[in-house]
């Protein structure tokens, strides 16, 4: 059995209270927008059935009065030529059509009051149709967003790129090592060779320098584009 029984359970129903209670709103929506699609296919064709009836009914009346007035105009003849045995046969037929007549107006009236309540309840799950759509777009909008920011989120959380910068940050140390290393090495020396100054200092000094660069442009070439963007100039910078 689906979701709504009869028409009339789709029409009373609370489209807000369904899909407060359902575990998935998605699917269910699916699923009330299949059901009520399916019911306006079976009312629209048991309508179609309706309206064949009441044609057919129209039509009956209709040729049912006129054989009752067939009928008397036969009596009122049968009187004139002095047949009352004819003209009671007659009024005796008149009766019996007018009454299938009464009985075919009376079943048009109840198809055409059916066919009323009918049109007016497709009318109403026409429109809680198209509003349970909307709320399906609405709802897979929603759905879509939430995935992305989902995503989003486990990308920003994700342990790689938390990996990625621990080792950016070992890098850095790593280069502010090495750059203390050739500060060290100038701490407490003159920054050029003062007259006395022995000149086996001077070629140390310079010599010192070469190993610690020479240390430097390897531990830079290991590195590779994994290195920060050198700073630019002051001069550049200021221009």
């Amino acid at each position: 059995m689906g979701i709504f029984s009869r028409l009339s359970d789709i029409v009373n129903s609370n489209l807000n209270v369904l899909l407060a209670r359902a575990e998935d709103p998605e699917k269910l929506i699916r699923l009330v927008i299949q059901e009520m699609e399916d019911t306006l296919v079976e009312v629209r064709s048991a309508a179609v059935r309706g309206i064949a009836e009441r044609k057919d009914l129209e039509r009956r009346a209709e040729t049912l009065k006129r054989e009752a007035d067939e009928w008397e105009r036969k009596a009122e003849l049968a009187l004139t030529k002095g047949r009352e045995d004819l003209a009671r046969g007659a009024l005796l037929a008149k009766t019996r059509a007018a009454t299938a007549a009464e009985e075919a107006a009376r079943q048009l009236a109840q198809v055409t009051e059916a066919l009323a309540r009918q049109n007016e309840d497709i009318g109403k799950l026409q429109a809680k149709l198209t509003d349970a759509k909307t709320r399906q777009r609405a709802l897979i909008a929603r759905h879509n967003t939430a995935a992305s920011r989902l995503k989003l989120r486990r990308t920003l959380y994700d342990q790689r790129i938390t990996d990625a910068f621990a080792r950016f940050e070992q890098v850095e140390r790593a280069l502010d090592e090495a750059e203390g290393k050739i500060e060290a090495f100038d701490i407490g020396r003159p920054t050029g060779s003062t007259p006395g100054q022995p000149a086996g200092d001077e070629f140390a000094q310079w010599e010192a320098d070469a190993r610690v660069q020479e240390e430097l442009d390897r531990l830079k070439a290991r590195l590779g584009n994994r290195l920060p963007p050198a700073p630019m100039p002051a001069a550049a910078q200021q221009g």
